[in-house]
């Protein structure tokens, strides 16, 4: 899979006409929304940079167990778990530098700002709503790909590393290789 409309986004997937790309109210319905597919998580982007002057963007991801999100950082998004379905573990570095570790259930809320080191860890079959700042919601579809199919089951999507560079470089989000957490599984 070529990751060249990283370069130029006109070489790659288009989601335009999905969400409407400009701040004007809309509504979206269960199952609507931009669809990727990254390892054996499913992306929804309900909300872009594009509708609300580049301030926020809202995913919606259906994850399975198991999955481990690596240890990462972003120099300027902001970003929030808010657990609907399933078990999340949270690791996260505080504002002293200690390492936590959260175990979130469904109505469980965490936040980590820009410059935090953090990973989670998909506990149970999980689904989480996640408010970014604003263009990083695109990262999950530049990595991923797209998908009309709002299925769970499909196949995964494993990005070659070249893609994962590209697409790290071009949100600003440094993957910390070393780094380990208190009850990391």
């Amino acid at each position: 899979m070529s990751f060249e409309y990283l370069i130029d986004p006109e070489k790659g997937p288009q989601w335009q006409g999905v969400l409407p790309g400009k701040p004007v109210p809309y509504v979206l319905r269960r199952g609507e929304g931009e669809h990727a597919k990254l390892f054996g998580d499913l992306f929804t982007v309900l909300l872009s940079g594009e509708e609300t002057e580049n301030q926020f963007g809202i995913v919606v991801s259906d994850s399975p167990a198991g999955d481990v999100i690596p240890t990462h950082s972003h120099d300027a998004t902001h970003e929030t778990f808010f657990v609907l379905d399933g078990k999340v573990r949270l690791f996260f570095e505080d504002a002293e530098g200690g390492k936590q570790s959260q175990l979130l259930t469904p109505g469980d809320f965490g936040y980590v700002p820009a410059g935090f080191a953090h990973a989670y860890q998909i506990v149970e079959d999980a689904r989480m709503m996640g408010t970014l700042s604003g263009g990083f919601e695109r990262f999950f579809q530049h990595m991923g790909t797209p998908t009309d199919s709002t299925a769970t089951d499909q196949p995964p999507f494993v990005p070659d590393f070249p893609r994962m560079q590209a697409a790290a470089q071009q949100h600003r989000m440094r993957f910390l290789r070393d780094y380990t957490w208190p009850e990391q599984g």
